[in-house]
């Protein structure tokens, strides 16, 4: 026991060793942002009404409450600084290692190869993407599930009871509500049972070579054996199977199930037959991963489809042919083809061709190959422990080595994806959210430039289309943006955020009726589009239809009660109307969301200027000006209420800021008129009420304080 001890203390190093550096990675714009930064349910932590929706919700694509759950607990903690989501996915592989470590120990009793799966498991470059990407929480942790549920079924072996039956039921099914690939799991117990539990055989299991006929009552108790075993795990069977519906269903509804038309049935074998075949490439060679591998489609060589065939086939034939004297080899090979059956292609989800996520439990089979087959293999050579003890160190320090390099392009989006790009060929949705990236820094050119390329590789790429189109419109190039969206809408006409968008760049044009009808569209493709709502309502509130406009903005709150803009319009909308109480209570709830939020700070400072709260205004006007110190209108609103107060010199160092940054502010030389004539100094207040005036001919407060002015410099000029 000590000595395992020592080893579980080894596991522990070597994870942290290799994967510590997640606690300085960010988030990535691949899938985080819909598990967590944009995902309003996720931001919220732990709620009621956000385990009601976890339970019910198909984001995403799947039904897995239970990740849901572990993402908003996240939030719960560490809101949404990215160390604590990742360290918390470092956390579920470790203890995936250490049991499975323990797991195969307890079975086998064989220490050291139990020890090598592991290091395996647990250092291998493929495994990285499962551990370091937030969005892949439900593949560490259905994983921990899987593990429960052996550990559970390994107890129920060693003492059947109904109890400990029920801890394996329930341990699986919350790993198939983590993540439905679980569905596999029973099969993985029928494996177990032949070997290393030893339930049942299919001919002898050591000795020599199988004879070449058995007497029949031997067979019969063999089949009579295997089909107790199999219907002992009925139950789990049954919840794999309405688990696999209830994720095809959802898969299909939210579009992710790719069409017979996209990729016919025989493209889809002739990919998953090359993919098994380059998954145990990258295993052995573990060297261009990447975060997407484009789907060849019908371009796949056939001679790779043939080659894929013929391998499989060939180690198939060996693994039977040796399945009596070396059991391990059957279990671990049909382990690896099994447990990537739901991801290998033949239902086809998204367009990669394949995925290192995928491969997190199903390489464990190969590993197990590995550990029980060398020293196997070298058993009578007389050299063969200190080669196979310097290949075992030569391989765990290569492995370390390349997953510390893989784990570093996960630092960000830019080095994710433009790694990504350097080791893959017509990587046309790495260039897209390498354009997002890029964007989000507002380095413009350098996004548009790779949606150019994304396009150019995928001239019908409905996201990159959308993305050009927002750029585009950012920089008010309208018409090429407007044309990027009406592509994207001919390729598909219920895309809701391209109608967003049409309705944003439709009101940045003045086009209010045109913007009014896209956002009509995008609620009717996307009910529950928070912004569409959010925008609907400041358009009703333009039109002064407040109660329409206010319809929008609660419905949009019921959607999503964290939306800072919403409680911001809410709050402007009821000062428009007077009702100063309302709106400063919306403009503390944005800003309890959003403490940084500029324009929030700028309006309830000008609500307790007009309700006589002076302090409190100047408070708000000066964080305001913290967070952007060139407001123009900032620094116009602090002086209105510095010369409420009284304190004129410091009004008119703002008032004159304000004319600093924005030389054409006609109300700024009007209200700096007004507090130098309140210092007597007339000339001054003359020049700036006739500036107001050059500005806007028509200001009539203007006009009227310049006569004032005049007449008093003419009374005192007597």
């Amino acid at each position: 026991m000590r000595r395992d001890l020592f080893i579980w203390l080894f596991l522990v190093v070597a994870v942290l060793a290799v994967f510590s550096q997640v606690r300085n990675h960010d988030f990535v714009n691949y899938d985080d942002n819909a598990y967590v930064t944009d995902n309003p349910w996720v931001k919220a932590g732990l709620t009621l009404k956000g385990v009601s929706w976890a339970f019910k919700a198909s984001h995403a694509a799947n039904w897995h409450p239970l990740t849901w759950l572990s993402h908003m607990l996240d939030c719960q903690l560490f809101g949404l600084n990215p160390k604590g989501h990742h360290l918390t996915n470092l956390v579920f592989h470790l203890l995936n290692t250490l049991l499975l470590f323990y797991l195969l120990n307890r079975m086998t009793g064989a220490r050291w190869r139990s020890l090598f799966v592991a290091l395996l498991f647990a250092l291998h470059p493929l495994h990285v993407e499962s551990v370091v990407w937030v969005a892949e929480r439900k593949d560490v942790l259905s994983t921990l599930f899987w593990m429960l549920t052996v550990w559970a079924y390994l107890r129920y072996v060693e003492q059947p009871g109904l109890m400990r039956y029920v801890l394996t039921i329930l341990a699986f099914a919350l790993g198939l509500m983590a993540k439905p690939m679980l569905v596999t799991l029973p099969f993985v117990l029928l494996l177990l049972d032949y070997w290393p539990l030893r339930r049942f055989q299919v001919g002898p299991i050591s000795g020599s070579d199988p004879p070449i006929t058995q007497t029949t009552p031997a067979v019969q108790k063999q089949i009579s054996q295997g089909i107790r075993l199999a219907w002992e795990k009925a139950p789990l069977f049954t919840l794999a199977a309405l688990s696999s519906l209830v994720t095809f269903f959802v898969q299909q509804r939210a579009g992710a199930v790719e069409s017979m038309v996209v990729f016919p049935l025989q493209v889809r074998f002739a990919n998953a037959l090359v993919s098994y075949v380059k998954y145990m490439g990258k295993m052995i060679w573990p060297q261009g991963l990447a975060v997407f591998y484009p789907h060849p489609g019908n371009s796949l060589p056939e001679w790779q489809v043939v080659g894929a065939f013929l391998l499989l086939t060939f180690i198939s034939v060996i693994v039977v042919r040796t399945a009596y004297r070396y059991p391990y080899v059957l279990v671990g090979w049909l382990w690896y083809l099994g447990t990537l059956v739901p991801a290998i292609g033949l239902v086809q989800v998204g367009e990669q061709a394949l995925a290192d996520r995928y491969t997190y439990v199903p390489l464990i089979g190969l590993f197990i190959i590995i550990a029980w087959g060398g020293p196997d293999l070298i058993r009578r050579w007389r050299y063969g422990p200190p080669v196979l003890a310097t290949s075992t160190v030569i391989v765990l320090l290569a492995m370390f080595t390349s997953t510390w390099l893989q784990v570093g392009h996960w630092k960000n989006s830019i080095d994710l994806f433009e790694h990504t790009i350097r080791v893959t060929a017509n990587n046309y949705p790495a260039h897209n959210n390498l354009g997002v990236a890029l964007e989000q820094q507002e380095r413009l050119q350098g996004a548009i430039a790779h949606y150019e390329e994304a396009l150019r590789l995928k001239p019908n790429y409905v996201e990159a289309h959308n993305n050009m189109g927002h750029i585009l419109g950012l920089q008010g190039e309208f018409q090429e943006a407007i044309a990027h969206y009406l592509h994207a809408l001919r390729i598909n006409p219920e895309h809701a955020r391209t109608h967003y968008n049409l309705g944003v760049a439709a009101e940045r044009q003045g086009k209010f009726q045109q913007a009014l009808a896209h956002y009509e569209d995008a609620l009717r493709f996307k009910p529950d589009y928070v912004e569409a709502h959010n925008n609907m309502g400041i358009l009703r509130a333009k039109q002064g239809k407040f109660q329409e406009a206010i319809d929008h903005y609660l419905h949009a709150l019921r959607i999503n009660p964290e939306h800072a803009r919403t409680h911001y319009n809410l709050g402007v909308a009821a000062e428009q109307q007077g009702k100063l109480q309302e709106a400063v209570a919306y403009y503390e709830q944005a800003l309890r969301i959003k403490p940084d939020f500029v324009e929030v700070h700028n309006n309830l400072g000008n609500v307790l200027g007009q309700q006589g709260k002076f302090e409190g205004a100047i408070s708000h006007f000066s964080r305001a000006l913290e967070l952007k110190p060139n407001s123009a209108e900032t620094h116009y609103n602090m002086g209105n209420v510095l010369a409420g107060q009284g304190k004129l010199e410091k009004a008119t160092s703002h008032f004159s800021k304000a004319l600093e940054l924005e030389p054409d502010f006609a109300q700024a030389y009007n209200n700096m008129g007004a507090v130098l004539s309140f210092q007597g100094k007339y000339r001054e207040a003359i020049a700036c009420f006739s500036q107001a005036l050059r500005l806007k001919p028509h200001y009539a407060e203007a006009r009227k304080n310049l006569e004032f002015v005049q007449r008093e410099a003419s009374r005192l000029a007597k």
